[in-house]
């Protein structure tokens, strides 16, 4: 199910001269940022994108997040961002990848767990609501 090209997205970015250091490399906190794009594509591909979690009544806070590095960013660098549904009864857990454009090779692999919280009363769902199986087109 999970296989799906639906619940796939990825962005194509250049690395832009604000997030290296004095080396050139990409600074460790903003691969999230990288992630945050490509989970947003991921998203709005439901037509579930921040927006309309809040008007559906629901938070996702990012629970945990997990980012490893095989290879290092560098400024310019021309790269491919990949964000998959993983896991999506319980929590939404989607997984990261960080390609090289020119080469295809890996750079960077990673997660994030997200967890609905019903708005009004602040409560964990044990449970993904059903808005998010209707957006992403699941039938159980």
């Amino acid at each position: 199910m999970l296989t799906d090209p639906r619940f796939t997205a990825e962005i194509d970015m250049t690395v832009p001269f604000h997030d290296v250091d004095a080396m050139g490399v990409v600074w460790h906190g903003h691969y999230l940022r990288y992630l945050e794009i490509a989970r947003e594509a991921l998203l709005s591909q439901f037509n579930y994108g921040y927006r309309q979690m809040e008007a559906s009544g629901y938070l996702w806070p990012v629970v945990d997040a997990r980012v490893k590095y095989r290879a290092p960013l560098t400024f310019e660098q021309r790269i491919r961002v990949q964000a998959r549904v993983e896991e999506y009864e319980n929590r939404l857990r989607i997984g990261y990848r960080i390609f090289d454009r020119q080469s295809g090779g890996k750079t960077t692999s990673g997660y994030t767990i997200q967890v609905a919280v019903e708005q009004q009363s602040r409560e964990l769902c044990f449970v993904s609501p059903p808005v998010l199986l209707q957006r992403m087109g699941i039938t159980e």
